[in-house]
């Protein structure tokens, strides 16, 4: 789709306003189908919410979150399907699911197969028609059963075994070292340092994998995807940081935040000397394996020595100590 911003009129950006109003973010005193400093505001208040990056501008990931936002559990009937279905009606049903104990993966707001298989097994716990359909009964049952128990979800407990579990080295592990490519002139400006840090882990014995080439920009979900395909154990991205400054981020929403993705949030942010805070964008989103996105002001040599660092960290941290109640609970 193309980019909505400042300056833009029509239909189109009256769906927005709409939707942002629906959401209870007010437009005004930009005119119905005009794009101005209201609709700005807006769109900029909504990204922030939602832990998207504070643009303002309306592009393919915001305009997802803005349909998904709309959706509320009972609402539709939620089925496995290809193109499959997003909302946050899936993500409230993957986070009901999982602190139940019937294990749908990470809360993402994607029904896939991991979804689909969690759903069977709670319609067979629970003697329902076990056809994959989310409908009235479905939802009923999981609003009684939440009403009688408050568990930490599945995610949760995997993300805490996964640190519980790791290797006190990082060698033969597989690091995906992602170079962000929203432009280029970010292409250019990533890709040698992404290249330097695959060096540096490399000499921890690390077996490294790049999202990328030097001669292509592939779009955020499609380098998260491949890191999927790959098996990949952990995500490391570096990008350049824009009107959200410097961070380092894990995945985080309004239902749900990956323990092990802000441990090596927090070791890397440490190292670097800059805030770390939750998001919710596709890189951090849709890999299944712990990533942090690395927004940085300068991409140097220092920089990307101490995000090799921090991941070092990760792996001589003795996680077995920590408490695993001590969950992140949305995004900072």
């Amino acid at each position: 789709m193309r980019l909505y911003r400042r300056g833009d009129d029509g239909e189109a950006v009256r769906d927005i306003q709409d939707r942002l109003a629906a959401l209870g973010h007010n437009t005004e005193p930009d005119p119905v189908g005009s794009f101005g400093p209201g609709t700005f505001a807006a769109v900029s208040g909504f990204q922030k919410k939602r832990g998207l990056w504070t643009d303002g501008i309306v592009g393919p990931d915001t305009w997802r979150a803005l349909v998904s936002a709309g959706f509320t559990l009972g609402s539709r009937i939620l089925y496995h399907r290809v193109p499959m279905m997003r909302g946050d009606d899936v993500a409230e049903l993957q986070r009901q699911l999982n602190s139940l104990g019937f294990d749908s993966g990470n809360v993402d707001g994607i029904f896939g197969p991991d979804t689909l298989r969690g759903l069977l097994e709670f319609q067979s716990n629970r003697g329902l028609a076990e056809d994959g359909l989310t409908g009235a009964e479905v939802v009923q049952e999981l609003s009684l059963m939440a009403r009688a128990t408050a568990k930490p979800g599945r995610e949760v407990v995997r993300d805490h075994q996964w640190l519980v579990n790791l290797p006190s080295s990082l060698a033969g592990q597989r690091i995906y070292v992602d170079t962000f490519c929203r432009d280029d002139a970010e292409a250019e400006a990533t890709w040698a340092p992404g290249v330097l840090l695959s060096t540096i882990i490399q000499a921890h014995g690390a077996a490294v994998v790049l999202s990328r080439s030097s001669d292509t920009t592939p779009n955020e979900r499609v380098r998260a995807l491949r890191a999927n395909r790959l098996g990949i154990d952990v995500v490391v991205s570096i990008c350049a940081a824009r009107d959200d400054g410097a961070g380092v981020f894990f995945f985080a929403s309004e239902l749900s935040s990956s323990q092990a993705g802000r441990a090596l949030a927090e070791l890397v942010a440490a190292r670097l000397d800059i805030p770390h805070g939750g998001r919710a964008i596709p890189m951090l989103k849709n890999t299944r394996s712990p990533a942090v996105v690395v927004a940085l002001d300068a991409l140097s040599e220092p920089e990307m020595t101490a995000i090799a660092q921090g991941l070092v960290d990760l792996y001589a941290t003795d996680w077995s100590e920590r408490n695993g109640s001590e969950q992140p609970t949305g995004a900072d």
